[in-house]
């Protein structure tokens, strides 16, 4: 008879380490210390990774990538907030940049690289259309309304909401994200559960305890909350070293939100591996919405409390690496099928805005 599950004494102990780091940042130690962060932070995205999974064994598909997407985009959130009202009118388009560099690193970057590395290990990989195609129907009309059609609106010129519109896109987008959220878990949960769960080895493994469960969960947050917290420690020599090498400033925000997005990532990746694809599409199309469908309407509130000007339109250049993002991933992912071919052009356009964002 199998022992339930426990927990690896490096899932522990990470956490741990990664807060007395934190911690010697208040010490003045010096640049050179920066450099222990790194290995920290990557300790604590895979325990976050890790016991991730844990909760999502326990609470099964698909509450389990519910469980990471919101977790990680509650603590952006309140990174995003308290760094605006810290910053005042240099950070008005702050929650712009970085939602705007997550959709794309999430939308190209992690499901080109799950497609590419699924495809190349397994040739062929399945998932259902509909909870796919729900997701990005319901990406696609918050990208555009929150990113791309304060642009062309004239209350207030510039890409900028007045404040009742801003106060309108806010109750739209927790609209959406709410009715996503109902439909994947309540009303039509089998529209995103994996077709072949019956082939997964892993779903047959004893799941862990309620114990076991709950620790993890309190860990998956204090991991996320330090992983947050060293990537903003980090962030001044980021700034410093992007400036040295003469590369735009928007580098940073791209930097910031791939390190944030490093637990979700790594998550996908191992799903796309063990041949979960939905689990991974799940997971990414999912952060992507909770990462912009919460960010906006926060960020929103704290724009008209505190009469902080927010921008949220993007630039022609980015309007159109959006709306072909959105494009290409309908059609890759519209039949239920995919092959390498479908990430590599994913990721074809991710460098592609990699590249445009350090030589403009």
């Amino acid at each position: 008879m199998s022992s339930t599950p426990s927990l690896p004494l490096w899932s522990i102990v990470a956490p741990v380490i990664g807060w007395l780091l934190l911690a010697g940042t208040g010490l003045g130690l010096g640049n050179a210390y920066l450099f222990l962060l790194v290995p920290g932070l990557l300790a604590g995205v895979l325990a976050a990774v890790h016991h991730a999974e844990v909760v999502a064994h326990r609470v099964g598909e698909p509450y389990g990538t519910l469980v990471l997407a919101i977790a990680i985009t509650v603590i952006e959130v309140a990174l995003i907030v308290s760094l605006m009202l810290a910053g005042g009118a240099a950070t008005t388009a702050l929650a712009r940049d970085t939602v705007f560099a997550a959709v794309m690193i999430i939308l190209n970057g992690i499901v080109g690289l799950c497609l590419l590395v699924g495809g190349a290990r397994f040739r062929e990989q399945t998932f259902g259309v509909h909870g796919v195609s729900a997701s990005l129907a319901t990406l696609a009309a918050i990208v555009i309304l929150t990113l791309v059609l304060p642009n062309y609106t004239v209350t207030t010129p510039g890409p900028f909401y007045s404040a009742s519109q801003l106060g309108f896109i806010a109750i739209i987008s927790l609209i959406l994200y709410g009715t996503f959220v109902l439909v994947q878990t309540v009303r039509h949960r089998d529209y995103f559960l994996p077709a072949d769960a019956v082939a997964n080895e892993e779903i047959h493994a004893l799941p862990p305890s309620n114990k076991i469960a709950i620790l993890s969960a309190l860990l998956l947050f204090t991991c996320l909350v330090a992983v947050v917290l060293l990537a903003k420690a980090l962030a001044p020599g980021i700034e410093t070293a992007v400036a040295s090498a003469g590369a735009p400033e928007a580098l940073v925000g791209v930097i910031i939100a791939a390190v944030v997005l490093l637990p979700e990532g790594l998550a996908a990746l191992r799903a796309a591996r063990a041949n979960r694809l939905q689990t991974s599409l799940n997971l990414a199309l999912g952060s992507a919405l909770a990462s912009i469908g919460l960010t906006i309407p926060a960020v929103a509130i704290v724009s008209l409390a505190t009469g902080l000007t927010l921008t949220l339109g993007i630039d022609m250049k980015s309007t159109v690496l959006m709306m072909l993002s959105l494009f290409v991933s309908g059609l890759s992912l519209a039949n239920g099928r995919t092959t390498v071919l479908q990430g590599a052009v994913l990721l074809v356009i991710f460098a592609v805005y990699l590249f445009t964002t350090i030589v403009p």
